[in-house]
């Protein structure tokens, strides 16, 4: 076990203090990572880097305590070491970016659709409210929560309800055994295998679709990574290989690709245009191919689409997608920074009424990033 003493944010508390007394904005920055995403925010800086260290780490306990500012690298390395991990595989864009951010942006990797989200590994959180309080909730085991469970809101608040101090997070142990497959199929099979591998008892972890457009000719190829015990991912790829016709990825490539993939360095992600944005749907594992002109990457087990596609594309994008009971984001806008296009969808009217007075109870000077999230 290692700690650092509980020391009080007071300079950050007296920061928010201030500007709640002048109604002055406040943009809460980590490393900055992240800053394409989401709406522009005006305000006055308020970095976390500063407030870093791993407060508490108990491997047996299998729980981790951080402070917000911590780099995520630094968090990751330390698990590693004992053989842990963060298995909602948090995207890191660019180096420097910190476990706040992580929290407060919410996105996850390739593994979202098996292991779960940011969200479902949030224990605890302490944070400064709009008031200037240090607010403590949750705690370090995952059945101590009476009442609502605040902590987890802040999974993907996008900083705008207050200052995230502190954080207890779940981690988990290194699976012992690990394998990719590549299937060579069209998006339509590939989402349908992808159905009938997700009602049986096969250790799936991620996939990935995708038709490499730069190379003419290319196939398109389904790519799944199994992870478990030794055995159970044996016997899947047997299995899954003779069932589809797949072939067996050597590791020491595939670990790198899906990186690259968790990180958006894959050529997929390289803009084909200036002004082209990077479109992130959000839809039911069992939504059809989409009728849009643009081939996407296919993840989560065809829960999370990406395509690019430009910002005037917008309502046509979004009317497909809300065909199928999803919603569409403007993950990354082109060099122009799509002008009047929102970068969300918009909320329905119970969830804007609950998202509002959320807002007005943590941050009634509404001083906390605002316009973040449209």
């Amino acid at each position: 076990m290692s700690s650092l003493p509980p020391e009080h944010p007071a300079e950050l508390i007296e920061r928010v203090r201030t500007a709640a007394a002048a109604r002055t904005p406040l943009r809460i920055v980590g490393g900055r990572t992240k800053d394409f995403y989401g709406e522009p925010v005006p305000g006055e800086a308020l970095s976390m880097q500063a407030w870093s260290g791993i407060v508490c780490h108990e491997p047996t306990e299998l729980v981790v305590t951080v402070r917000a500012g911590t780099p995520l690298a630094e968090l990751e390395a330390v698990l590693a070491e004992r053989g842990q991990c963060l298995p909602f595989e948090p995207p890191r864009f660019a180096p420097g970016g910190t476990v706040g951010g992580m929290v407060a942006c919410g996105l996850s990797g390739p593994a979202r659709a098996s292991v779960g989200s940011v969200r479902d590994f949030v224990l605890g959180a302490r944070f400064i409210n709009g008031r200037g309080e240090l607010l403590t909730f949750g705690g370090q085991v995952m059945k101590n929560v009476a009442g609502y469970d605040v902590s987890r809101v802040f999974a993907g608040s996008m900083g705008t309800l207050g200052v995230l101090s502190e954080v207890s997070l779940k981690v988990l142990p290194v699976a012992p055994a690990e394998a990719t497959l590549v299937f060579t199929l069209g998006q339509h099979e590939a989402l349908e295998q992808l159905h009938r591998w997700g009602g049986q008892p096969l250790p799936i972890n991620a996939s990935c679709w995708v038709k490499d457009d730069t190379q003419a000719g290319a196939p398109e190829r389904l790519f799944v990574r199994l992870r478990g015990a030794a055995a159970a991912v044996e016997a899947a790829c047997e299995r899954m290989a003779r069932e589809a016709g797949g072939t067996r990825m050597d590791n020491a490539q595939a670990g790198p690709d899906w990186t690259d993939c968790r990180d958006q360095r894959l050529p997929f992600f390289q803009a084909p245009s200036a002004d082209a944005c990077l479109w992130r749907l959000s839809v039911p594992q069992t939504a059809p191919v989409l009728a849009l002109p643009w081939a996407p990457l296919v993840e989560w087990q065809g829960a999370q689409r990406w395509l690019w596609a430009p910002a005037s594309a917008a309502n046509e994008i979004r009317a497909v997608t809300a065909a199928v009971q999803g919603h569409a984001t403007l993950f990354r806008a082109g060099a122009d920074g799509a002008p009047g296009v929102p970068r969300f969808d918009r909320q329905t009217a119970a969830i804007d009424t609950i998202t509002q007075r959320l807002r007005a109870e943590f941050d009634p000077a509404g001083i906390f990033n605002p316009g973040r999230m449209g």
